[in-house]
């Protein structure tokens, strides 16, 4: 880029470049980058596009722009991405969350204020299963802070992350180190779980080639993970308990049947989130 790129003129190329190189939001990646190198809003750079770049944020953008045209995804280029209204730090260690996910939160709101749970008088017990940043367990207890939440992860580096996750937007959550449930000694009243389910003959994004692939991919059709889950959790859900699983579409079928078999009934089938309670 020029020494002397205005933020008009530096938008102007990234998103050129972007879009050459097949990124179809070249122009709104490239205001991302640009918004958070110079630790503006994007509504300052339309308003200051005649403004120069500092020099020494050249190269900072050279760099970052260079990695989105590898198609390292934007959020790890930034660190953070947006998550029910709040901005949750990622990196390579985590999944991204996406916008499909937040499903899950609307069905546990609904499912905390059933009749039939019941009231011991103790809090109602919620586990976030492979927790990745953070974001579901996190926003969790953010929406419903009456609930006891732990975060459970095989990596120890994302469970780093979703410590980090759960300071710096003061949430009181406990974590553990844990291959699915095998660390969580209590019954849950409710089970989140976003867990590996892309099969290796699915196709994938070129972004997605970035996210860990042991958080993204599982064998049997992507669908092993699942199925041991559904094992583990017909024995640790308190009467009236809850699961909500994320599965791709074309796994549904698959998914609702084997949950038959270890005595669950789907309650609900919402976007990529199914909601199981034993019957």
């Amino acid at each position: 880029m020029n020494s002397k790129s205005n933020i008009t003129s530096w938008l102007t190329l990234a998103s050129q470049q972007l879009v050459t190189a097949g990124i179809s939001s070249g122009r709104l990646d490239a205001e991302i980058i640009l918004a958070h190198t110079l630790r503006k809003s994007r509504t300052y750079l339309h308003a200051h596009g005649e403004d120069t770049i500092d020099s020494k944020y050249l190269d900072i953008l050279d760099t970052r722009l260079a990695l989105r045209l590898d198609r390292v995804p934007v959020a790890y280029i930034i660190g953070h991405k947006d998550f029910y209204g709040r901005s949750f730090k990622v990196t390579p260690a985590t999944l991204i969350p996406r916008p499909e996910s937040e499903v899950i939160i609307d069905l546990l709101k609904e499912a905390v204020n059933q009749p039939e749970l019941p009231l011991s008088g103790e809090p109602l017990k919620l586990v976030d299963v492979g927790t990745g940043s953070g974001c579901l367990g996190i926003t969790a207890k953010l929406e419903i802070p009456d609930l006891e939440v732990t975060l459970l992860d095989i990596s120890r580096h994302a469970l780093s992350v979703a410590e980090d996750n759960a300071r710096l937007l003061q949430a009181t959550v406990a974590t553990s180190k844990s291959d699915l449930l095998s660390s969580y000694p209590f019954e849950a009243n409710f089970v989140l779980a976003n867990l590996p389910y892309v099969s290796e003959n699915m196709e994938v994004s070129p972004e997605t080639r970035h996210e860990p692939k042991e958080a993204l991919y599982a064998s049997n059709n992507g669908l092993s993970v699942i199925y041991r889950l559904l094992n583990e959790v017909s024995s640790r859900l308190a009467p009236q308990g809850i699961l909500f699983i994320e599965a791709d579409l074309s796994q549904h079928d698959a998914v609702i049947d084997y949950g038959s078999s270890r005595g669950f009934k789907l309650q609900a089938n919402q976007g990529f989130i199914l909601t199981f309670q034993l019957t």
